[in-house]
């Protein structure tokens, strides 16, 4: 029952994507870019669980927005994705735990175990 903002630039992969977490009982908010998340995430404060956010957008990558967001609600649990190699190496040069990073494309299965997995991660 948890709120995902979903983070994708690309309309189909955002579409698909967010049928795939509303599949298995996950609410979704759905952004094309940084600056509709952000809008979101102001209208929707405490509500939201988990940000599943591209790295590689324009205007500002995913790691900007995470840090932005994470300003406004620390206890955001954040899942970056990227089709790209520097999007992992961008995670984790920034300290962030490589385990929160999924790489596209990827399934259903995956992305949901990966979703549930940070989820569940308890901060040590």
């Amino acid at each position: 029952h948890e709120t995902i903002l979903l983070v994708e630039d690309e309309t189909m992969v955002l579409r698909m994507t967010a049928s795939m977490l509303k599949a298995h009982g996950y609410a979704v908010l759905q952004a094309i870019g940084p600056a509709e998340a952000l809008k979101l995430a102001q209208a929707s404060a405490g509500t939201i669980a988990l940000l599943i956010t591209d790295v590689v957008m324009p205007q500002m990558n995913g790691r900007a927005l995470a840090t932005t967001l994470l300003a406004r609600q620390p206890q955001l649990k954040v899942l970056f994705m990227s089709g790209y190699a520097a999007g992992i190496e961008g995670i984790t040069e920034t300290g962030d735990n490589p385990s929160a990073f999924i790489g596209k494309p990827f399934t259903v299965d995956a992305l949901v175990a990966k979703v549930r997995e940070v989820l569940d991660h308890v901060p040590a």
